[in-house]
């Protein structure tokens, strides 16, 4: 069977290489930006993770001409009304770094009793054209009063998981990738990449990529 190439929308190479670690055993040639040179950026203005993952996997697909695979995932804290949300990146402003977006955050829940939160993602496989395939994971827990860890990124340090007793920045990375958010997101992905190949096939067939027929 003929190998079919599959981009990932992003220039960082540990996510690359864990995607394509995960998808090794199936026919396709992972990519990612830094493959390609210079390449237009699309802004994340959707309301939904799923809005920002499935237009940058749309807009991955029509500049480059090939199949796509993008994600976008947060932090939604129940009391603030699922904030940050698709804004936990730059909670704290355009550009913050992780250790100001905490500090807002703790700051916000400082007298909150209900502390509870999950962290969610999507991933979306988008083609030129047509309509994309989206899988989804989420994973509960509670906001701390501080941080502790020193592992991850983000508000791992804030995350506290209760079924490990740990925040997320405590983890090591095996175990953080098996209860993630975005681990139950790419597991759901890996189990259904069969279907996908089918899917990604008949679209490319349709767009007349014949050496697909051979």
């Amino acid at each position: 069977m003929d190998r079919i190439p599959l981009v990932i929308a992003t220039r960082n190479k540990g996510k690359t290489e864990e995607i394509r670690a995960l998808l090794i055993d199936f026919p396709v040639d992972i990519k990612d930006l830094a493959d390609f040179g210079p390449t237009p950026t699309t802004e994340e203005d959707g309301e939904t993770f799923e809005d920002n993952a499935v237009k940058k996997a749309r807009f991955t697909a029509k500049i480059l001409g090939l199949p796509a695979l993008a994600d976008d995932s947060g932090l939604m804290v129940e009391i603030l009304g699922g904030a940050p949300g698709v804004r936990s990146a730059r909670y704290a402003g355009e550009n913050a770094s992780d250790k100001a977006n905490n500090t807002k955050l703790l700051q916000e829940l400082e007298s909150a009793e209900n502390r509870n939160a999950a962290f969610a993602c999507v991933i979306a496989i988008a083609v030129p054209w047509g309509p994309a395939l989206v899988y989804e994971g989420r994973c509960e827990g509670i906001i701390t009063k501080e941080g502790v860890g020193s592992q991850g990124f983000g508000y791992d340090p804030v995350f506290y998981y209760p079924p490990l007793e740990k925040t997320f920045a405590q983890l090591n990375t095996e175990e953080k990738n098996r209860v993630s958010h975005r681990g139950q997101a790419l597991g759901h992905l890996h189990d259904e990449f069969d279907k996908v190949l089918i899917w990604l096939r008949q679209r490319l067939l349709e767009s007349g990529w014949q050496w697909l027929k051979e």
